[in-house]
Parts: C-alpha cells; sequence; structure tokens
C-alpha cells in the first residue's frame, strides 16, 4: 500500500507495481482516486502509458478506503509534512497514519517517505502506529524512514537508477526497509536510524535551497549589470569539479524546491536553542523571488510602453502562486495553462486556458513560470510577442530571461 497518490507516491506506486508488487494507492482525494481508475495520470512523472501498464497489469488500483489494503505487507507513508504557523504540521501525516492503524499487522513494514524533522519516525509515528495496534515496532512490525529523491524534468535520473536511503528503527526493520527497496532501486544505502535519514532528507533539501538562492540573488545583480545570468550558469556548470548546477527560479514554491526545508532551521532551534542562518537565509531569498518577477514584468513592460494593469498576461505554471495573486491585484487580466491545474488552488481572476498559438499571439507577455518539459517553447518563442522567461527555456529578440 502506498499513502497518498501525488509528486512521491505515484512514482513510487507505478515502480512497485513494474517489480511485480500487487499496489493499493490509496488516497483521501476521491476526485484524485476516480481519475487515477480512469488512466488519467495526475503527478509529474507518471505518463499515461505507464499508468495504462499498470492497470492492464492487474495489479494496481486507487483507492480512497484504507480497508481496500487490509493485510498489507508493506505501507509506504508518503503525506506530505509542511510548516504552517512556524512548526511543522503533523495532522496529515497523523491522520494516514491513523488510516493504516486498524489494518496493521505482525510482520508487516512500515514506511516514512519524505521530508520530516529528525525524530519524527521515532517520536510522532510510532507512538501512533503502537498505541492504536497494540503492536510493538521492532518487535512485532517494522518501521522505518527512506528520503523521496527526485528532480522533476530529470529524464537520467528515475526512481529505479537513482540510490536510496534507507532506515529502520532496530536491525530487523532495517533488513525489511532494504529487502523492499533493494526490488525497487538498483542501490540501497542503509544508514543506522531514521535520524540520520530524516536528517539527510533535510540536507539535500537544503542545498537545493541555497544553491537556488545563490543563483537568484546572482540575476538580480545580473540585471542591474546588463549581464545574462543564464549564460553565466551555463558557463558554470561546465567545470568538472567542485560545483553543482545551479539556476535561478521564481521562487519558495517552485516544484524543484521543497517547502519543508524550514525544518531544519526549526529542528535545530528546538534541539539547540539557535538559528540556521544560512538556511534561513536563503529562504528569505527565495521568499522575494515572486515579487522580483513582477517587478521585472513590469520593468518590461513599461519599455514597451504598457504597465501591469490592463495587460493580458499568460502564465505558464501557476507556482509560485503568488506571481498570480500579485498580477491580479495590480490588475492584469490574468491567464495560466498548467497541467496540474486540476489539483491546484487557482487564486480568483485568473482564467485556466490551453498554451496553445492563439492564446500565446494575444497575450502582452507570455511568463514562463513552471518547470515543466510539457510546454513546446519553440512555440511559444514564435507565437508570442513578449516573453519573460524565469526559466531559461526560451532565446531569441523578444525573450527577456530572469
Amino acid at each position: 500500500m502506498v499513502v497518498g497518490q501525488g509528486p512521491a507516491g505515484l512514482p513510487l506506486a507505478m515502480r512497485a507495481v513494474e517489480a511485480g508488487f500487487r499496489v493499493v494507492g490509496l488516497d483521501e482525494d476521491e476526485w484524485r482516486v476516480k481519475r487515477l481508475n480512469a488512466g488519467e495520470p495526475c503527478a509529474e512523472g507518471v505518463g499515461a502509458a505507464a499508468l495504462a501498464a499498470a492497470h492492464a497489469s492487474g495489479r494496481y488500483a486507487a483507492s480512497a478506503d484504507a480497508a481496500d489494503a487490509s493485510g498489507f505487507d508493506v505501507c509506504v507513508l508518503t503525506s506530505p509534512v509542511r510548516m504552517r504557523g512556524g512548526a511543522p504540521d503533523l495532522g496529515p501525516l497523523g491522520s494516514a497514519a491513523g488510516r493504516i492503524v486498524p489494518f496493521l499487522r505482525p510482520g508487516a513494514t512500515v514506511v516514512l517517505e519524505g521530508t520530516a524533522y529528525p525524530g519524527t519516525t521515532e517520536e510522532f509515528v510510532r507512538p501512533l502506529l503502537e498505541q492504536g495496534s497494540g503492536l510493538r515496532a521492532g518487535d512485532d512490525f517494522h518501521l522505518g524512514h527512506s528520503p523521496h529523491r527526485a528532480e522533476p524534468g530529470n529524464p537520467r535520473w528515475r526512481l529505479g537508477n537513482t540510490p536510496k536511503v534507507v532506515s529502520g528503527v532496530d536491525a530487523a526493520s532495517l533488513r525489511a526497509v532494504t529487502d523492499f527497496y533493494g526490488r525497487l532501486v538498483r542501490e540501497t544505502v542503509p544508514v543506522s536510524s531514521p535520524r540520520v535519514s530524516e536528517l539527510c532528507a533535510l540536507l539535500e533539501s537544503a542545498r537545493a535551497h541555497v544553491g537556488a538562492a545563490l543563483a537568484n540573488e546572482l540575476s538580480i545583480f545580473a540585471a542591474h549589470l546588463g549581464v545574462d545570468v543564464w549564460e553565466a550558469v551555463e558557463a558554470a556548470a561546465s567545470t568538472p569539479f567542485g560545483h553543482a548546477a545551479v539556476a535561478p527560479c521564481p521562487g519558495l514554491e517552485d516544484s524543484c524546491l521543497p517547502l519543508d526545508v524550514a525544518y531544519l532551521p526549526w529542528g535545530i532551534r528546538r534541539g539547540v536553542g539557535r538559528g540556521f542562518r544560512l538556511v534561513e537565509a536563503a529562504n528569505d531569498v527565495n521568499a522575494h523571488m515572486p515579487a522580483h518577477v513582477v517587478d521585472r514584468l513590469g520593468l518590461a513592460l513599461n519599455r514597451r510602453c504598457r504597465s501591469i494593469r490592463g495587460s493580458r498576461i499568460l502564465l505558464l505554471g501557476l507556482s509560485p502562486v503568488e506571481v498570480a495573486k500579485t498580477l491580479c491585484r495590480l490588475g492584469a487580466r490574468v491567464r495560466a495553462a498548467d497541467p496540474h491545474a486540476d489539483d491546484l488552488v487557482v487564486p480568483a481572476g485568473v482564467e485556466v486556458v490551453e498554451p496553445d498559438a492563439a492564446e500565446m499571439a494575444r497575450a502582452d507577455a507570455v511568463v514562463v513560470l513552471g518547470g515543466q518539459d510539457c510546454y513546446d517553447y519553440d512555440l511559444v518563442q514564435r507565437a508570442s510577442r513578449f516573453v519573460f522567461d524565469t526559466r531559461g527555456r526560451c532565446r531569441g529578440p523578444n525573450v527577456e530571461r530572469l
């Protein structure tokens, strides 16, 4: 059973089916369940062909009823844990754990997969499962943690060929978790405890945030200096040593930047009484990027004798949503094209449209926000009068890049 059929859970479910497991994809969203059972994928990285193959195998079904997974051997919890009010919101994870408790049986394995502050598996999930079931982790069932690793849009590294960090609350749990993921991936990387695994996930998230913040701040300076930051980014990526590729992005809600990196400063403050200044500074830079995107767009329109107010603006991608909200507040007529619009809360005043040539031609500005490869960027450049590109995907005389 895989709890949660979003960006983490659905690819995992598909890979488990490929490996021969019979999988129930549990999700509280009944609309998502209906779409999945109708053959409509609703998470990046899983196409219609993969979902159709899973259904054809007879080993996959989505469900909103946990009873459909009774008697499970392995349960992976992919419910996201987000920050709310300055602290982790464990409500969704607690709800997910509570739904599976009635069906937890001796010998089963439960894995928390995702980013969580160190201690979540042992201090939060473990007591919920033990108290609800009357069983003891380690003695009666296996419990562990494994970070979710994915880079949206990366065609080279997929779940199957990406090394998987695994952990367990005891030696038997570690073996069970390792055996399960060993059937899904080429290489497992065992660590000594769930706390180490959870800190590993936060380290990887923090590295992404800090790298993006560096590139974002450089993009702000480069614009004032009249330098194309994307050319510099591409040139820096050519070095064969000592450089992790970084690129600007439009804000914290970007799919490549997990919001849960805020756990790291929160967890350190909780544990040792001080903040994590580097990550906090990176969060501050990235949090201000939507406002910077709107400012740059406004300046670009002014140079074309237009203002944001009254302009027709087409957004390719809805995240970060603050860009759309701010443009609406400033009086723009905002359209948006996003393949995941059905799963997003569309801001008031935003009309969802298809990214066709006619829609692009009618826009005073087309803003490339999303990092997905689902857009025809050649068409974007040809059909649009003006493109403001926050992703470095387009080039040409009618294109201005972040």
